[in-house]
């Protein structure tokens, strides 16, 4: 089930899901039942529509399904209420959050869910995918790991649904973790990345990455920035954007992230990865995520894409490509 496929990058997912002999439910509200029944009946889907503030509708709704794929953002308000029916039903749940408080809500939950079988597997697509193979690959490239600076290259226009989730994210301080723990930082403590064509200033923020991997490499000091290009963030009134960019605007705008891994010696490790616009990779990977697991691919509990799947997973979507740069030692 794809719930919020009526959506922006729900709809592509669901486009990529379908495949013959696959049972596919398209799911939302009730108000999208008409854009999900049109959707549904191009990909030979079946719809279900249900709200997540009635918890009794959504265990309805879930019944007889196994994989649950969450892509109705904000997740602030669709996240919590869909673990906790999904570890009831005993369905296994993945999303593509944004969003550091998802996390955290997963975090909470992994008891409950280890202790029924089910995954929650928030961020099977999105920066959470890309950064977290980013990160594991360079990681296994040190004996250990003491810190890791990680940027992600924003290109491209925002979806109406991206600007929403911005707009309405619970977390308002720029963290980042240190010793394991997350504190806070100051958002001026800019720095530059080489993503492939020369330094460019990027920003500290607060990405789930932090909790992410450190639950996947378990290295104690992380820090998140991005890099925006012009243009990227809306001007407009978010009533009059487009639902999102163009296929031909997306085409255009290729996604890039780098990192820095500093080891207890001071030797520092730098890879690179290049990839397909992040609508593009986040549909994709969601898509493929979600295959692996009804195939098998499962391990109970709160879990990332890269811990699940390997590193490699990001190099399994589109013509993504992580290449190393060389080391240096401070």
């Amino acid at each position: 089930m794809i719930y919020g496929a009526a959506g922006y990058t729900g709809g592509m997912a669901a486009e990529h899901a379908a495949s013959p002999g696959l049972n596919l439910v398209l799911a939302g509200r009730e108000q999208d039942r008409a854009a999900l029944k049109a959707l549904a009946g191009r990909l030979g889907a079946g719809v279900r529509s249900f709200s997540v503030e009635d918890a009794d509708a959504i265990a309805t709704g879930l019944a007889g399904v196994s994989v649950l794929l969450n892509a109705a953002g904000p997740f602030a308000h669709t996240a919590e209420p869909l673990m906790s029916a999904a570890i009831r039903g005993e369905v296994h749940y993945l999303d593509f959050s944004a969003e550091l408080d998802t996390y955290r809500e997963a975090l909470a939950l992994d008891g409950p869910a280890r202790a029924v079988g089910v995954m929650l597997l928030p961020g099977s697509g999105g920066s959470v995918a890309m950064l977290g193979s980013l990160a594991g690959h360079a990681v296994a490239r040190v004996k250990n790991p003491r810190k890791i600076s990680i940027a992600l290259d924003v290109a491209g226009s925002m979806s109406r649904g991206s600007v929403i989730s911005a707009s309405q994210n619970l977390v308002t301080e720029t963290l980042h973790l240190v010793d394991g723990e997350l504190v806070t930082r100051s958002p001026e403590d800019l720095r530059d990345f080489d993503f492939g064509s020369g330094p460019q200033s990027s920003f500290p923020v607060t990405l789930p990455d932090l909790v992410t991997i450190h639950q996947a490499t378990g290295v104690p000091d992380i820090e998140t920035f991005v890099h925006v290009t012009a243009g990227s963030f809306p001007t407009a009134d978010i009533k009059n954007m487009p639902t999102g960019p163009s296929f031909e605007e997306r085409e255009a705008s290729r996604y890039h992230a780098a990192v820095e891994v500093t080891d207890m010696g001071g030797t520092v490790v730098r890879s690179v990865l290049d990839t397909v616009n992040g609508y593009t990779f986040t549909a994709m990977a969601a898509a493929e995520a979600a295959r692996r697991v009804l195939c098998g691919e499962v391990r109970p509990g709160f879990q990332t894409p890269a811990g699940l799947f390997g590193n490699g997973f990001a190099e399994t979507i589109a013509d993504t490509r992580i290449m190393n740069l060389e080391e240096t030692t401070c």
